[in-house]
């Protein structure tokens, strides 16, 4: 019987970690596997500011395809219907962040090398901003409205405190019910219970 319960409560901590492992395995795999398929460090990005509103709102999530070549004939430029694209934010005196504005403007100058201006569709006239293509990081070719918000949320510091948190219940929940059993007392045969027979 007590061997029996080892070999159950083994298997249920085997079961349980190799759920949490295949959880984060799949996670892992989901995240390169889109880095590789659309060619960029950063294939999902939450937009964090209302520069692009309407077309894109703070909270969204974006999908972004890396890897354009010059000339860049998958970019157009126009104001209304202009690609929009993600660029890295150290020449316009943002380091650190990655910028995401409609194409306005592209042209070959510089030895051949291409520039971009872009503008925000709610920033007004004037504030175009740009940069050489170094600083490209890829096309936006899709979102998910509100979606953002939970990568958003996470970088905050209670966010990540609270997701920590969260974590540690689901496991604890995960666990709970094994240590349970583990801790219930088990009934023993006694192999001196047996009934006497009575003399003669």
């Amino acid at each position: 019987m007590h061997i029996k319960l080892k070999l159950s409560l083994k298997s249920d901590y085997v079961k349980t970690i190799l759920l949490f492992v295949l959880m984060i395995g799949s996670v892992f795999a989901f995240w390169y596997g889109l880095k590789a398929v659309l060619k960029t460090e950063y294939p999902l990005l939450a937009v964090a500011s209302g520069s692009m509103t309407p077309t894109l709102n703070i909270g969204d999530l974006i999908v972004v395809q890396g890897g354009l070549k010059a000339p860049y004939d998958d970019i157009n430029v126009d104001y209304n219907n202009g690609t929009i694209i993600v660029f890295n934010g150290d020449p316009i005196g943002k380091p650190g962040e990655l910028i995401v504005h409609r194409a306005v403007k592209k042209e070959n100058i510089h030895d051949g090398e291409w520039y971009f201006t872009t503008h925000g569709d709610a920033n007004p006239p004037g504030s175009e901003e740009t940069f050489s293509e170094e600083y490209l990081v890829g096309k936006v070719v899709g979102y998910i409205p509100l979606i953002g918000h939970i990568p958003l949320f996470v970088r905050e510091p209670h966010g990540m405190l609270i997701i920590v948190v969260l974590m540690l219940i689901l496991i604890f929940a995960e666990f709970l019910p094994i240590w349970k059993r583990k801790e219930k007392p088990q009934p023993c045969e006694d192999a001196s219970s047996s009934k006497n027979v009575p003399q003669q």
